[in-house]
């Protein structure tokens, strides 16, 4: 079945705009889910981004800026493939074939190869595996609205402790497709919110508009397996509950002598953190113990002996710092 629907994104950004005075709690009437139940909705959204071909063009706000870009993604007999294109500021083409994921930019003509990580690509926010949201999130069940000329059932998922944001999602009732998100803060204000302004769910969906404007490279997958180890050798001993290690890449940066880059990522599920290692002598000029925040991401560095840690995440500033100021390397 197809179901095509377009609105003005005028009114797509005004509706953004006064979201920005609604939190978490702002739903009084919101319905307590049980985990079952919760899971049973999680679940479908999930499945929906994953397992249905759309196509359609999103806005992405965060702060006072407004991006817009246009996605494709069709499943075949082969799994996923999907292409994301930016179409405002900056030239980014990415396209993704299952896990295995292309970063071209037009501009410079520059292509980055990498394994997909755990973060938030919407309409595919949620993860595979939704145990860890139940078990640190209340899920609500909201009211049903239009959002862009379909019908939408609204989910509040409210975290337990302050460790995590919050966030509010809008469903497809007739689907699950996430068609709305919104990224909730510690003063109940938007952090930042994805929307659909046009969307088409199945239907005939022309392959040729996954069609890449860049030569992808035969061996990219198995180069970036190569890249990818099973122990970096550091520790977090203040792990925040919740969140597990879900990538460890090694690598050496080309033309630098001077040891290897660490990255490790974590997840809750919803949110990721990103904690990247490297030789101080390779970002001299660099301040100690700085925190800076950039829209919904807060970023830490501290230097651990010869090695700047940079831990990075959409979460509150006190998550990212627990983990920086718990990380050492293991005991040799």
């Amino acid at each position: 079945m197809s179901i095509a629907r377009s609105f003005g994104l005028p009114r797509v950004v005004a509706a953004v705009v006064g979201g920005v005075m609604c939190g978490v709690g702002c739903v009084a009437s919101a319905q307590s889910l049980s985990p079952p139940e919760a899971m049973a909705w999680l679940q479908r959204i999930a499945s929906a981004a994953r397992q249905l071909n759309y196509a359609g063009t999103f806005v992405y706000q965060h702060g006072e800026t407004v991006e817009t870009s246009r996605i494709v993604h069709l499943v075949d007999g082969a799994g996923e493939i999907e292409k994301l294109e930016t179409l405002d500021g900056p030239r980014r083409e990415v396209v993704r074939t299952q896990d295995i994921v292309y970063t071209y930019h037009p501009d410079d003509k520059s292509l980055r190869v990498e394994r997909r990580r755990a973060g938030r690509s919407f309409p595919q926010l949620l993860p595979d595996q939704l145990t860890s949201i139940t078990e640190h999130y209340d899920v609500r069940k909201a009211e049903v609205e239009r959002v862009g000329g379909l019908e939408a059932q609204a989910l509040i998922l409210e975290p337990r402790d302050g460790l995590r944001y919050g966030h509010k999602f809008w469903a497809d009732t007739n689907t699950g497709l996430l068609l709305k998100a919104k990224m909730i803060g510690e003063r109940n204000h938007t952090m930042e919110l994805f929307a659909f302004t046009q969307l088409q769910i199945g239907g005939s969906i022309p392959r040729d508009l996954l069609k890449p404007s860049f030569a992808i490279p035969a061996t990219a997958p198995a180069q970036v397996a190569a890249a990818e180890v099973a122990d970096t050798a550091w520790l977090i001993g203040n792990q925040p509950s919740g969140f597990h290690r879900v990538l460890e890449v090694r690598r050496m940066r080309e033309g630098s002598s001077s040891g290897p880059l660490t990255h490790i990522v974590l997840s809750d599920g919803l949110a990721a953190i990103s904690v990247f290692i490297e030789p101080v002598s390779r970002t001299k000029g660099m301040p100690d113990g700085r925190l800076i925040q950039q829209g919904a991401i807060h970023i830490f560095t501290r230097v651990v002996g010869d090695q700047r840690v940079t831990v990075l995440g959409e979460t509150p500033a006190h998550t990212v710092m627990q983990i920086a100021n718990s990380l050492s390397p293991k005991s040799k």
